[in-house]
């Protein structure tokens, strides 16, 4: 990336600053969600109560992929079990109909099970970007303490409203313990 002057810059993934408690990292997230910031993600120890309403998470689409992956397990299930009793080799077992959806009824089940589980796997990596061996928020030095007592707000440089500058005087005014950290890519 090409800056001021022609000086080659890194470029960043974005901004992060520390927090020493749960409640300022919630005010946080709610502060920078209020001043319109959207691509953000707090990075905590333990889960907090309200944290992903704060950060202006909103719903997923898994359920829709596993109700998908259900219909086609079962339509699939179904559809495979009637074209082998109706089309490819039909019996005359006792004179029942060759289409007997009751006797289809388990396996058909089992397939919708299947498949919806599958789909629910794949479609949960996919949608978290698993696996991620490497993250940008680990060249932060700090960032160790994530995993211990420290509370984190990651601004990313993708937002809309992201401007080094202000994010950056917006952030430090949030009181963090240590400053904002730029996060390189």
């Amino acid at each position: 990336m090409v800056g001021f002057l022609g000086m080659v810059t890194k470029p960043i993934y974005g901004l992060m600053v520390e927090f020493s408690t749960p409640d300022q990292l919630m005010q946080a997230a709610e502060r920078a969600h209020a001043e319109g910031y959207q691509r953000m993600d707090a990075y905590s120890p333990f889960p907090i109560e309200g944290l992903a309403e704060a950060t202006g998470f909103r719903r997923n689409l898994l359920p829709l992929v596993v109700l998908i992956g259900g219909i086609i397990g079962g339509s699939g299930g179904f559809f495979m079990q009637w074209f082998a009793n109706v089309i490819h080799y039909p019996l005359n077992i006792g004179g029942r109909p060759h289409n007997s959806w009751p006797s289809f009824i388990i396996i058909t089940f089992e397939l919708t099970i299947l498949c919806a589980a599958v789909a629910a796997v794949f479609g949960m990596l996919a949608m978290n970007g698993l696996p991620t061996p490497y993250h940008p928020v680990f060249n932060v030095p700090r960032f160790v303490m994530a995993s211990t007592d420290r509370f984190f707000l990651a601004i990313e440089a993708r937002d809309k409203k992201f401007d080094l500058q202000a994010t950056k005087r917006f952030l430090e005014g949030l009181g963090g313990q240590t400053g904002v950290f730029e996060v390189d890519r």
